[in-house]
């Protein structure tokens, strides 16, 4: 018997360059549709990301993701992290069926491809006030919204692995 691969082809079709990504964003714009765009490392996915991915999905029709690059991560959070390997952080965010799209960047901020894609909304947790937000600027000057969503206390990647030291350390 030949395994059905569709699932893993529906998770593969999400994960796509810039071009692709801009050209997914035009197609949707040109049908009216809202584009949401979050970034982050999303490192050990957590109920936090869920609950906020969630709240960012509800705020358009479209949600993409731009994700930190292994090197991205490494370079913002120290060369412990990312504890899970690119391959494995990009198919488990773009395995969420509220994901339209993962996008991965290798900049230390998604300046350059919230510039690139042009989402009419922009979506942070809310441990950024709005005026720190990277691209902020750019989305409201072009029409766009940002919001900066509340954090859901006592979820956090830290939080995870400062457990996982304890345990280690046990």
């Amino acid at each position: 018997m030949i395994p059905n691969l569709q699932p893993l082809q529906k998770i593969q079709n999400k994960i796509l360059d810039w071009e692709n990504a801009q050209k997914s964003c035009r197609f949707w714009k040109d049908l009216g549709e809202e584009i949401v765009f979050t970034n982050g490392c999303f490192d050990l996915v957590h109920y936090g990301h869920i609950h906020y991915l969630c709240r960012a999905a509800s705020l358009g029709q479209r949600l993409i993701i731009g994700m930190n690059s292994t090197t991205s991560v490494s370079e913002l959070k120290g060369e412990h992290r990312p504890i899970k390997d690119e391959l494995s952080r990009v198919y488990t965010m773009a395995s969420l069926e509220f994901v339209d799209l993962i996008v991965i960047f290798n900049q230390d901020t998604p300046k350059k491809l919230i510039e690139y894609l042009r989402p009419d909304v922009l979506v942070k947790g809310g441990d950024w006030a709005i005026k720190d937000i990277v691209g902020a600027d750019f989305v409201q000057a072009t029409g766009g919204k940002v919001f900066s969503l509340d954090y859901l206390e006592g979820y956090s990647t830290t939080s995870l692995e400062q457990k996982i030291i304890q345990a280690n350390t046990k």
